[in-house]
């Protein structure tokens, strides 16, 4: 009896058939089903929020793309006729290489100019990017085509291109105008500016860079055009800087500011 009782101890489970201890792959099958269910959860969410991106991102660029597109042009012939020409800047070389954007820019801004398109050319980027002065770069550019130096303005301060559109209204006193870049830049900078008081502006498109380059290009303009809806829609960003006034006209010598330190 005595020894019934210390085994019974021993084993407290032992006589009762209703508790039963889960064997090691009993507990293994548990483990890994908890774990199924806890993915299975975390990739739902992972696509509710990819769904969700993805339609910010498609709307976006659908908006940007819907307040442009019918006024960018590609013909010379067919643009309607604007009293300056906003040219978008970037830097004219890229280590040792010629970029071809600024080239390509070069090449339109003269085009639209000699065309009678555009009487004034407002030449707008960094003046230290990359140890580069991209209006002046831009600007010397145009003299060699034959454009007239009197006829082209430099905006020092276009860091982005909510500045640059921003400042040819503010700065630049400008209600319409002709932007001039290639055509993925040239709608974001157009959707700018016809939210932004410029209504009434057109887009002439530069010719693109090897396909190379361009898909980088349209990779990173999907965040850009992200950020400009949110700058404009959302956030209601300002230019990093403004300043005084300059008038662009017959009467009015041009005059470049160089950004203030």
């Amino acid at each position: 009896m005595r020894q019934d009782k210390d085994e019974a101890a021993a084993h407290p489970h032992a006589g009762h058939p209703g508790i039963h201890k889960p064997t090691f792959g009993e507990r293994l099958r548990r483990e890994i089903a908890w774990f199924d269910a806890f993915i299975r959860r975390w990739l739902a969410r992972l696509m509710i929020l990819s769904v969700h991106a993805l339609l910010i991102v498609g709307g976006c660029y659908g908006i940007v793309w819907a307040l442009s597109h019918k006024q960018v042009y590609r013909s010379v012939d067919d643009i309607p006729v604007r009293y300056v020409g906003l040219v978008l800047g970037c830097v004219k070389k890229i280590g040792p290489y010629e970029n071809a954007f600024f080239n390509a820019r070069v090449d339109a801004a003269a085009k639209v100019f000699q065309a009678g398109k555009v009487q004034f050319l407002l030449v707008s980027g960094d003046n230290d990017r990359d140890g580069q002065n991209e209006p002046q770069d831009m600007k010397d550019a145009l003299i060699a085509k034959g454009i007239p130096a009197d006829r082209i303005y430099c905006d020092y301060s276009g860091f982005r291109t909510l500045d640059s559109v921003v400042r040819a209204r503010q700065i630049f006193a400008q209600r319409d105008m002709t932007i001039i870049s290639q055509k993925f830049h040239n709608e974001r900078a157009l959707y700018m500016a016809r939210r932004l008081g410029l209504p009434d502006s057109v887009a002439f498109n530069a010719e693109d860079a090897d396909p190379q380059w361009m898909f980088k290009m349209y990779l990173r303009e999907i965040g850009a055009r992200v950020m400009a809806v949110l700058d404009v829609e959302v956030l209601n960003t300002k230019p990093r800087e403004l300043g005084d006034k300059v008038n662009i006209g017959p009467k009015w010598p041009p005059m470049d500011q160089p950004r203030k330190n």
